[in-house]
């Protein structure tokens, strides 16, 4: 180090006329060293290219950054989209919350709607049910000094001379109705036939197996609880055997792919609150809305077969197994609605049944009584009703009855074939889809009433029916 500092010397004593040029620096490195540092002026460049180098270059992008940075800080407007989508927030805030507060409000006015509809649905309901018992009540007997009628009030109910009833039958009740003079001749003999038959409620003689004419408005038990309720069957045993008694009531929501579970409910109180008391695994698949109960066992069709299962309740095993005899199956010959119903069973005061076609009906309705204990055929009809053309089908006292349509608020029953007699005509008993989807209709003995599975809803019918002709 003293070397070169000596060389140093002598050179700026030999150059006396760049000693106003040259300059010597000392201190200490980064380390903490002591440095010489001694500096000559170019003697051929003015200056040097990229004045200020990469490093200063960097300090100023930095000090950029650093501008930004403040300028965001203090509230200050940069100009880029990061600042501009800064200032859009606050009104995309403001117009959620706005949207947020219109979509409560609507939601509250369609709640309030929908409890007004209710309500509103309630009071028809009351108004019909009082039309009904008004309809059904004795008529007030009559006074023998009443002046004649106008011809128009006595069209169709001519009363003899006298003042005398001739529908008198060793009762101080008379059959006539004032509120029926001013009705087609039709209708007034259609109310005349009808107060002929007993009351559906609180009537011990209501046991007659006549042909059908009335069904009252639904009552609605239970809605089901998720999807797979859209679809059912409910029944109840008409014959119960132990340990279940005959207030049992059983359900199967039939949507889904894996069909099987059985719930029992104590009563059709423990139904309409959902409170199940047993649930049974069935050991076959179940399809669509055919089933029925009858002494003890679950009458039902296998699924994409045409087997019928007679599953024992109280061993909760299969009892018997048996196929029915060229019936088609899996959407062959259903009802209009669909859902796979091409085997639909039933129990009535005769027995157990069985609706269904074959492609020897070639899509006509096939009836067939079964044995309950080995599921044997005993007999069958085969009528000229196109199961694809009606809506659904239930039997009471050996007749078969065929319901116009499924969706239809009011619709009627359209038919009804007797096995008796193997005949069958058109009628027209009004009958009324509530829910407008109803997938099942059957006839529920121990009650005397239509059961039926209308669009989630488990609903009720009471009936009426005509005293049976004397043979």
């Amino acid at each position: 180090m003293f070397l070169l500092l000596s060389l140093c010397m002598c050179g700026l004593l030999l150059q006396g006329d760049a000693q106003d040029r040259a300059a010597l620096w000392r201190g200490n490195d980064r380390s903490g060293r002591c440095q010489y540092t001694f500096t000559v002026p170019s003697p051929v460049e003015a200056s040097c290219p990229q004045t200020g180098g990469p490093e200063v270059e960097g300090l100023k992008a930095r000090l950029s950054l650093l501008e930004v940075l403040v300028s965001r800080l203090t509230g200050g407007d940069t100009g880029g989209p990061q600042g501009a989508g800064a200032a859009a927030r606050p009104g995309l805030q403001e117009a959620l919350d706005r949207a947020t507060g219109e979509r409560n409000l609507l939601r509250g006015e369609k709640e309030r709607l929908e409890q007004e509809l209710q309500g509103l649905q309630r009071r028809m309901e009351e108004m019909r049910r009082e039309t009904e018992r008004l309809r059904s009540r004795p008529c007030p007997p009559q006074t023998p000094m009443v002046p004649p009628s106008p011809p128009l009030q006595d069209s169709g109910l001519t009363r003899p001379a006298g003042g005398s009833n001739p529908n008198r039958q060793g009762d101080s009740s008379s059959l006539r109705d004032s509120a029926w003079e001013y009705g087609h001749p039709g209708f007034q003999e259609l109310k005349a036939e009808v107060t002929e038959v007993p009351a559906p409620h609180g009537s011990e003689d209501n046991t007659g197996c006549g042909e059908l004419v009335s069904v009252a408005e639904p009552v609605t038990h239970r809605k089901a609880d998720n999807i797979a309720g859209k679809y059912g069957v409910w029944m109840q045993d008409p014959e119960a055997v132990s340990p279940y008694g005959p207030e049992m009531v059983w359900r199967i929501d039939t949507i889904g792919s894996d069909v099987r579970q059985l719930f029992g409910y104590d009563d059709m109180e423990q139904l309409s609150k959902g409170f199940p008391s047993k649930v049974l695994m069935l050991p076959e698949l179940v399809e669509s809305t055919g089933a029925t109960l009858y002494r003890g066992s679950l009458y039902y069709q296998r699924r994409r077969s045409r087997s019928l299962i007679r599953f024992d309740l109280a061993s909760e095993s299969t009892a018997a197994r048996r196929d029915l005899p060229h019936a088609g199956f899996h959407g062959q010959f259903p009802y209009s609605w669909g859902g796979y119903t091409d085997i639909d069973l039933s129990v009535d005061e005769q027995g157990l049944w069985a609706v269904y076609s074959t492609s020897k009906a070639k899509g006509a309705i096939v009836i067939s009584q079964l044995d309950p204990h080995s599921l044997d055929v005993k007999r069958s009809w085969e009528t000229n009703i196109r199961k694809n053309s009606v809506a659904n089908t239930f039997i009471i006292c050996g007749k078969l009855y065929t319901v116009a349509s499924y969706t239809a608020p009011d619709t009627i029953i359209n038919y009804v074939y007797d096995t008796k007699t193997s005949q069958g005509k058109p009628m027209a008993v009004p009958f009324r889809n509530k829910y407008r989807y109803n997938s099942m209709i059957d006839y529920n003995l121990a009650q005397r009433k239509l059961f039926a599975w209308d669009n989630f809803h488990m609903v009720s019918y009471d009936l009426r029916l005509g005293r049976q002709q004397a043979n």
